[in-house]
């Protein structure tokens, strides 16, 4: 028999969506439960940014000490050790999950660790290792977040078919290794396990890599991988695969076929709406499984709310931890809404991409005529003293107003880069905002700068071509 409980208001989900919409709750002055299966952190500390991007940065530590001659640095019997490597990526992550963990008992959340679903528009039925719970609540959170999709014929059992999670826990380094996908998280993968050795083959069955992102930037991600020997196989879907002593046989859609000791299915991610009792609830999902959300992250069923990537598009850890924050404030009254004018987005290949804002084609498509500069990391003193100089900053702006609507970034620190174009998108930046603040020298961050100046026509250390008349002073450098 459940045993009995009362809760004021209740997160379902203790990752980066869940637990900062706790916190900010309790701070609120809320009283609050948060109910997970597995520890505190979510997919994003335990399974995937944290301990991915741990294992790129230990990857590219060991790629440039293995090319380093051209500094007149040599390095001697470097080696690795994937064992040791994948330990310390487990201390990262468990730092940060203790860290959370110790916030959510320091600002008084309960913490119950269990599988739990609705039974009721006002209830959760929670199986812990010990008991079944009945829990009450008045309001909830839900911010389940989503898991790998699943490929037909390709079934993962984290020996030899692998998923991202998976893949980050390999104490052995595979030979050779099939990315199914040319998305982010395959391509970060890829990258790693190509740096620390691995013969890495992409896979990708749409026109290019990296779908959405504009391809300018993809192509200098491309040249790269090609440089490092990953075979890039684009436009080219797979078809089965077939297990045999050699390791496992896949079939592509154009008849080929290649043998692999690993492969890795990154096709993309599904939302957990699904087995968590919601239908008994009356919330309403989206045809692609997404809850469907209101500005303050209220679903249609008043006291229930649904943040982080069970929330839609974007699926981005800090999109969530905003929407937390939304939720959260919204519960204790505050007139607030999601209406973020900037979501950066970052893809930690080498070298790295991060954009905020709109591309140029999206920035058409909704009436604006365009200026654009380019300013190439090759120009920038820092980037060729730290022997980083592929990639380039794009901007792009209106030309009517002068206002920053984009920047679109491939190169090195991209990520570290991105926030401080988001914050001038946040504001409401111009271009010239930009180019007129000084940026300490030498720094990356004056691509930025450089970059907002050829936008306007006069970057500095680029030749640009005066604009013939009656043109507009974008520069395409």
């Amino acid at each position: 028999m459940a045993t009995a409980k009362q809760a004021d208001v209740v997160v379902l989900g203790a990752g980066p969506a869940g637990y900062v919409a706790a916190i900010r709750l309790a701070q609120l002055g809320k009283k609050v439960t948060v109910i997970d299966r597995d520890v505190v952190g979510g997919v994003c500390l335990n399974r995937g940014c944290i301990p991915s991007k741990a294992l790129i940065y230990a990857g590219t530590m060991y790629e440039k000490f293995s090319h380093m001659e051209e500094m007149g640095i040599t390095v001697k019997g470097a080696s690795l050790n994937m064992k040791k490597m994948i330990e310390w990526k487990g201390t990262v992550v468990k730092k940060l999950t203790g860290g959370v963990a110790g916030l959510l008992k320091a600002n008084g959340c309960e913490m119950i660790a269990g599988d739990a679903k609705f039974t009721g528009p006002k209830v959760l039925e929670i199986k812990t290792k010990t008991e079944t719970i009945a829990l009450s609540f008045n309001q909830c959170i839900v911010a389940v977040g989503s898991r790998p999709t699943r490929l037909p014929g390709f079934e993962i059992d984290h020996e030899s078919i692998l998923d991202s999670t998976s893949a980050l826990e390999q104490t052995t380094l595979p030979e050779t290794l099939l990315c199914i996908g040319g998305g982010y998280i395959g391509l970060e993968l890829g990258t790693f396990y190509a740096k620390v050795g691995t013969k890495v083959t992409v896979v990708e069955a749409g026109p290019g890599l990296l779908g959405g992102v504009d391809p300018e930037l993809s192509a200098v991600v491309k040249k790269k991988l090609e440089g490092r020997g990953v075979e890039l196989k684009i436009g080219v879907g797979v078809k089965s695969q077939t297990q045999t002593k050699k390791g496992v046989e896949v079939t592509f859609a154009d008849g080929t076929k290649g043998t692999y000791e690993k492969v890795l299915v990154t096709i993309g991610r599904t939302p957990n709406s699904d087995g968590i009792g919601l239908e008994k609830t009356g919330v309403k999902i989206d045809a692609k499984g997404f809850i469907v959300v209101d500005p303050a992250r209220r679903t249609n069923v008043p006291h229930l709310y649904a943040i982080g990537d069970i929330a839609g598009q974007p699926l981005l850890a800090h999109k969530g931890s905003k929407e937390g924050i939304v939720a959260a404030e919204a519960i204790a009254g505050k007139k607030t809404v999601f209406d973020v004018l900037g979501m950066p987005a970052v893809i930690f290949t080498d070298p790295e991409i991060a954009t905020v804002g709109l591309t140029d084609t999206e920035a058409k498509a909704k009436g604006f005529t365009t200026q654009i500069g380019r300013f190439p990391f090759a120009a920038n003193g820092r980037a060729l003293s730290v022997a980083e100089p592929d990639g380039f900053v794009k901007m792009i702006g209106d030309a009517k107003t002068g206002r920053l609507l984009g920047v679109h970034i491939v190169g090195a620190e991209a990520s570290n880069l991105i926030a401080e174009a988001t914050l001038a998108i946040e504001m409401g930046a111009q271009v010239s905002d930009l180019a007129l603040t000084v940026h300490a020298h030498p720094t990356l961050p004056e691509t930025l700068m450089e970059a907002a100046e050829a936008t306007l026509g006069h970057a500095i250390h680029i030749f640009q071509k005066k604009p013939t008349a009656g043109a507009s002073p974008a520069a395409h450098a």
